[in-house]
């Protein structure tokens, strides 16, 4: 498991073709097998993206899920 925070660029999308919504403060959870970052806000919410479309982020910038 990595767990490092990151971000997604504009104009992402999961594996199933829907936009991710351009935010920071995912868990980047790993990288499967077949190439994919699996990248989370919470427990229940992951997505699978390709990992071109990550960008490396600082915890402290951004705020805790139940927050938003």
């Amino acid at each position: 498991m990595l767990n490092e925070y990151v971000g997604v660029k504009p104009g992402t999308r999961n594996h199933r073709g829907g936009f991710i919504q351009h935010a920071s403060g995912f868990h980047l959870r790993e990288i499967d097998q077949a190439g994919w970052a699996v990248i989370c806000m919470s427990d229940a919410v992951c997505h699978y993206v390709d990992p071109e479309n990550l960008q490396r982020s600082r915890a402290k910038e951004f705020p805790k899920f139940e927050e938003l």
